[in-house]
């Protein structure tokens, strides 16, 4: 099976649809499908469910579907960093499920495992919990969480195979894996495509049987969130 496809446009044809859920990988601006991302923006896809940790910033990332209005929700756990998130939301334009980050995380690997809910202590007593089914186990109190099963998983990685056998680099992992594990189907960017055999055994972080469809960017933008300099005096 070629899963290597010429475009991250001609990846997402025939995938994308208005109401979709989606989920996408990423933590801050640390390992984001730019190429992907760009080419469902062009898609013109309406009033998606967005699962990511965060909503990137304005006028890069999820932020570039935020001004197009493409978004109707998102599933996040941080949303500082964008303006106009900030102002759909504040205005009733746009859906917020506010997550705990290590719930969201394991909605993901749970999805991706086939497990359908698990309970966590994480949000009790809070508005996390609310509407929730919560129950007692040993005296404690957990609330139960739903796993997320996205219709189409975007996702970043260094180097894939033509199996699709990913390896992440550093950081960039984040949330990665377990985004391309929950989706039905999964399209991952990379900047480096090798033959089958090329990555090490212990080196592929993902299996290919978790990816469809493949995009080769070798030119990311690559771009640091924030840089902080301190002043010192003298200097």
């Amino acid at each position: 099976m070629n899963k290597l496809f010429p475009s991250a446009t001609e990846a997402l044809k025939g995938v994308v649809s208005d109401g979709q859920l989606l989920a996408v990988g990423g933590f801050g601006l640390c390992g984001i499908p730019e190429a992907l991302i760009d080419a469902l923006r062009d898609t013109g896809a309406k009033n998606l469910t967005v699962i990511s940790n965060n909503a990137g910033v304005d006028g890069f990332g999820l932020g570039k579907l935020l001004e197009t209005r493409q978004i109707k929700k998102m599933i996040s756990s941080y949303v500082g960093e964008n303006k106009e998130f900030e102002r759909q939301y504040l205005a009733g334009e746009l859906e917020l499920e506010f997550t705990p980050q290590g719930t969201l995380a394991e909605k993901l690997r749970a999805g991706g495992a086939g497990i359908p809910a698990f309970f966590t202590k994480t949000g009790v007593g809070t508005v996390v919990a609310e509407g929730k089914e919560l129950r007692e186990f040993d005296g404690e109190t957990y609330v139960m969480e739903r796993s997320l099963v996205p219709d189409v998983a975007l996702v970043k990685a260094d180097v894939a195979d033509k199996a699709g056998n990913l390896r992440f680099r550093y950081t960039a992992r984040n949330f990665n894996p377990a985004v391309a594990m929950a989706g039905k189907l999964c399209i991952v960017e990379v900047e480096k495509i090798v033959e089958v055999g090329e990555i090490a055994p212990d080196d592929v972080h993902l299996p290919g049987i978790y990816v469809h469809r493949l995009v080769l960017n070798t030119q990311p933008e690559k771009r640091i969130e924030k840089r902080t300099i301190t002043e010192k005096a003298g200097v």
